[in-house]
């Protein structure tokens, strides 16, 4: 599956970078292809290349705050969860993210 979002918490420091961490590591060990976008205070980093965008098949949003660009994923599936959520269980979502985007191919 391939897998893009934004990470984004509401100071901006720790925890949107533990919630990229915890969500990169949890879908590669899964085998997926994933490229996740921080919005934190220091601004956008690894911001997502519209060609990845394009191929992928779900939209991760780990956010406790509003984040930007969100309209760039209308074209795919949106799953949106607290940051604590990706840091607390990252394996557990991920195969939470497969089992609703299984469902939603079987539908």
């Amino acid at each position: 599956m391939n897998i893009v979002g934004i990470a984004a918490c509401t100071a901006g420091i720790a925890h949107t970078y533990i919630a990229r961490e915890k969500l990169v590591s949890a879908a590669e060990k899964a085998g997926h292809r994933i490229h996740i976008e921080t919005q934190g205070t220091i601004g956008v980093q690894d911001e997502l290349p519209q060609e990845l965008i394009d191929q992928a098949d779900v939209a991760i949003i780990a956010a406790d705050v509003k984040v930007g660009g969100k309209d760039r994923f209308k074209h795919i599936r949106i799953i949106e969860v607290p940051t604590e959520v990706v840091i607390k269980s990252p394996n557990k979502f991920i195969k939470k993210v497969e089992e609703v985007m299984q469902k939603g191919a079987d539908a």
